[in-house]
């Protein structure tokens, strides 16, 4: 059975880019430099409350590439996949080509 999770309020749910371990000429790169604090967004909460009653959205949107801080956030695992749960202030910016 596959589960989908749904963020609450202001959460973000990511799955991790993972860098490759090697070049396409088949040098194998350091642990270090194939580390990558990014990821794409796979799902949105609504957003949260201010306090007029008034929905504030979060500021990503589904399929986009975030830069993400080195520590934080809540590892999930659903299947076989791991994701990441951030809320939205915690991430730190949109990547565009």
């Amino acid at each position: 059975m596959a589960k989908r999770l749904i963020p609450t309020l202001n959460r973000v749910l990511i799955e991790k880019i993972t860098a490759p371990a090697k070049t396409t000429a088949g040098i194998l790169l350091p642990e270090k430099s194939s580390k990558l604090n990014s990821g794409k967004v796979v799902a949105v909460g609504p957003g949260l409350h201010d306090k007029a009653g008034n929905r504030i959205p979060t500021a990503v949107k589904e399929g986009d590439t975030v830069l993400l801080p080195e520590y934080g956030g809540t590892q999930v695992k659903l299947g076989e996949k791991e994701f990441h749960l951030f809320r939205d202030e915690d991430i730190l910016g949109t990547l565009h080509d």
